[in-house]
């Protein structure tokens, strides 16, 4: 059995932070549980692009504010407490927070290791070996 606290995760390098979010990576590839587990906050006011090409991702918003925009269709879809999405078809998206901190919980399938941040295309590197 795995038991964790995301307290514990914080200042560590299981806690990545960028400019526009910061995610703390609770379970992981080597976790070997077929999947990663994050907490995530988006930060107010910010804007991410995103093209997971090698990962599948459902996210449910727990807390806060945001929005999230296919770039396909130009759709765009409110997000706030109780929302859940997921990128079932790999969908290149823009994540943008809006006035409050939005705090997501997310699954990757495959899952990550743990240090990955979103290259200039938005994509996610896919880690081949068994890490």
């Amino acid at each position: 059995m795995i038991v964790r606290n995301v307290n514990d995760i914080i200042g560590t390098d299981q806690e990545v932070r960028t400019e526009t979010w910061l995610s703390r990576r609770v379970l992981l590839k080597k976790d070997g549980m077929g999947f990663s587990f994050h907490e995530t906050v988006i930060f107010p006011g910010t804007e991410t692009h995103i093209h997971y090409q090698n990962h599948l991702e459902a996210v449910w918003c727990v807390e806060g504010d945001g929005e999230i925009e296919t770039i396909a269709d130009g759709k765009k879809y409110a997000l706030g407490p109780g929302v859940v999405y997921a990128l079932d078809e790999n969908d290149e998206h823009w994540l943008r927070g809006g006035t409050k901190p939005l705090r997501v919980i997310c699954v990757f399938n495959p899952p990550l290791t743990g240090l990955e941040v979103h290259d200039d295309k938005g994509v996610y590197p896919l880690v081949t070996d068994t890490a």
